[in-house]
């Protein structure tokens, strides 16, 4: 059965869980989670979950082109009437059902005829598919996602036989045209006013078959092999972001375009440094004294030497202040550096430092919370 059959009988946007209204980014998103839940690689031996990926791939490779969505709408509009153009035609024009053969025959050719050659492919039929999108996660150090960093991810994939360069035939030989097909890849079915076409069953639509097939992947061109695959990493990468990497996912088939292959970038914790956006965040400690009388501390800096920051007197705890221009460096901009200061309280004093606190609580006149003091002698509190 050809595959525009397949758009009558099925609900591609049921395949994937989306509405027949959903958004590019909907489709893709709904099937990226899908092919993900049922690859044959997280589900070895299961037939049922490889079957679904299948069907998942298909609806996908329609309705994720626009041209083919609109079309795929369209014959699905018809419904019944799609199935039977023979009956349909032989009705005169101008009755309630009746409808105008010469547009209907323009209507076929753009849904059939028109795709039944791919460009650049081998002739008419099944086409060249689209390889699966992949997905993998790159590990960083703070540093390195900081100011960008060319490395490689590894994953294991299909790829294309290094025995037989993908040809599927045992080196020194090729793949002959298919003698059922002549090499097109379909056989036509002629109904009269319309003709259909669908995939050879010999060679599967792929106008060739292998008469001496490679001992490596006996004949299907294709095997699992790790591979390593180059990433540049921006400057300022964020833990979480999503690289894409066209036509360095699955390979195609038929000719068809490799697929994409998306990395997860993972940003390791620094133990000083934080990120807020393109700027750096640091928490340094200071004494009761310094946030009192002032002080000068030293910071580190994640580049170059450290900075002085001077600490005016009276500072709280949890005061932020601003140091310009020793943030992340991106290709638009340069963050600051963000330092907050914490009073460090210690948790054990000797007899002489417990001295000079007690001395000093008792010149210490005036409490810092008599206006919660006196809220609460008005609400009757003890």
């Amino acid at each position: 059965m050809p595959p525009q059959h397949d758009w009558i009988e099925k609900d591609f946007y049921k395949v994937l869980g989306v509405s027949k209204d959903a958004s590019d980014k909907e489709i893709t998103k709904s099937y990226r989670k899908l092919a993900r839940e049922f690859h044959p690689d997280k589900n070895p031996g299961n037939a049922s979950a490889e079957e679904r990926f299948k069907e998942i791939s298909a609806a996908y490779d329609v309705i994720s082109d626009p041209e083919r969505r609109a079309e795929y709408d369209e014959l699905r509009r018809l419904g019944p009437m799609a199935g039977g153009f023979g009956s349909a035609a032989g009705r005169p024009r101008g009755t309630a059902s009746s409808f105008d053969v010469g547009d209907l025959g323009d209507l076929l050719g753009g849904l059939f005829g028109n795709r039944t050659r791919p460009p650049g492919g081998p002739g008419p039929g099944t086409g060249p598919a689209r390889g699966v999108d992949l997905e993998a996660e790159l590990h960083l150090s703070f540093d390195d996602a900081l100011h960008g960093v060319t490395t490689s991810v590894h994953l294991t994939s299909d790829a294309p036989c290094s025995t037989c360069r993908g040809s599927g035939a045992r080196p020194g030989t090729m793949p002959s045209a298919c003698g059922m097909c002549g090499g097109r890849g379909v056989l036509d079915d002629n109904q009269g006013l319309f003709s259909f076409s669908q995939p050879c069953p010999s060679c599967g639509g792929r106008g060739r078959v292998v008469t001496d097939p490679c001992s490596s992947c006996q004949g299907s061109g294709m095997e699992r092999r790790p591979r390593q695959v180059k990433v540049r990493v921006p400057a300022a990468v964020k833990d979480g972001q999503r690289i894409k990497l066209k036509g360095r996912g699955g390979p195609g088939r038929n000719g068809g375009p490799a697929g994409d292959l998306f990395v997860t970038v993972r940003v390791a914790e620094h133990p000083w440094f934080g990120r807020r956006g393109s700027h750096l965040t640091i928490t340094v400690p200071i004494t009761y004294t310094e946030a009192v009388l002032g002080a000068k501390v030293a910071v580190p800096t994640l580049d170059g030497p450290a900075v002085t920051l001077r600490i005016p007197p009276g500072t709280p705890t949890g005061k932020t202040f601003r140091v310009k221009g020793r943030g992340a460096t991106t290709a638009t901009a340069t963050g600051d550096l963000l330092v907050t200061v914490e009073v460090a309280v210690p948790t054990k004093l000797s007899d002489r430092q417990r001295e000079a606190v007690e001395a000093l609580d008792r010149v210490l006149i005036e409490s810092p919370r008599s206006h919660l003091e006196a809220a609460a002698r008005q609400s009757g509190g003890d």
